[in-house]
């Protein structure tokens, strides 16, 4: 089975640009924001970003499960590294830190610091993803190969990421295929657990025939790419990808804000700054 993924973005702003803009801007936000520890700063990068999803035209109610995964992701990254850290960062000593209390049993100072590079790391992960999730609904599926094989990338290799980005949601459709059909053999899908642990574990007798059914698609598009003598010479793409005044402006606009973010990062001016009103809190 061979599913295009949801192209929520059809019509927007950034469904018309070139899709390397995408891809180009996804890569210099990155290496803005991970030079960034200042949330002042990072409110500002925050709102680009915000602005930038925003133009995607892309439903909230489409892809709220991915914003919850996602958010369930960030979550558990941040409250592990403040749990590691304890605010210790960057050459910082407990005995600088403006505590709050300590966690029982693990006796993990919860202070001023922690929680601003807790804060931090929110707004840099979520960031991210607010760049970077247009990729996957904003972009026409039949555009990501030759977006990347444009960009340098080798065109088996470009193909092959094009082919990803449709396995994806062709996964998804097989295995519901695979649940509607153990429905009507009596296997009661939702009765075997509702927690999080037994909604994974219910999916267990469900592996096999997924499994099985992602081996025989793929070795089917192996045949097919085959017979069309994929990988005997150099191939062309049908789609022609050409930048227009606005894409410029949009590559040049992240290229400054990237140049710019990094000379204050070689001044030192992006380092962690903890709000005053939290280091008065800890007295």
């Amino acid at each position: 089975m061979n599913i295009a993924p949801r192209y929520l973005g059809r019509g927007s702003w950034l469904a018309r640009r070139d899709p390397r803009v995408l891809l180009i801007s996804l890569a210099f936000f990155v290496f803005t924001v991970i030079q960034v520890w200042d949330p002042r700063i990072l409110v500002g990068l925050a709102l680009i970003a915000a602005l930038y999803y925003r133009s995607a035209g892309i439903p909230f109610r489409a892809v709220r499960i991915q914003w919850a995964y996602v958010l369930f992701f960030i979550s558990f990254v941040v409250i592990m590294n403040t749990l590691i850290t304890g605010g210790e960062l960057r050459g910082t000593t407990e005995d600088q830190l403006h505590i709050f209390f300590r966690l029982p049993l693990i006796n993990t100072p919860i202070s001023a610091e922690s929680v601003t590079y807790a804060v931090v790391q929110y707004m840099r992960f979520l960031s991210m993803a607010a760049v970077g999730l247009p990729i996957a609904y904003a972009i026409a599926p039949g555009d990501i190969g030759p977006a990347f094989a444009r960009l340098g990338v080798p065109y088996k290799f470009a193909y092959g990421l094009e082919l990803t980005f449709r396995f994806v949601p062709s996964l998804a459709a097989d295995m519901q295929t695979t649940i509607d059909a153990q429905r009507l053999r009596g296997y009661e899908w939702e009765k075997r657990g509702r927690t999080p642990i037994g909604k994974v574990t219910r999916t267990i007798p469900l592996l096999t025939p997924v499994t099985i059914n992602a081996i025989v698609g793929a070795e089917d598009t192996i045949d097919a790419m085959d017979l069309r003598g994929f990988g005997t010479q150099r191939r062309t793409w049908l789609r022609q990808l050409a930048f227009d005044p606005t894409d410029r402006v949009v590559v040049v606009g992240f290229g400054i804000l990237l140049a710019a973010v990094t000379a204050l990062s070689f001044s030192g001016l992006t380092q962690l700054w903890v709000p005053s009103q939290l280091i008065d809190l800890a007295g």
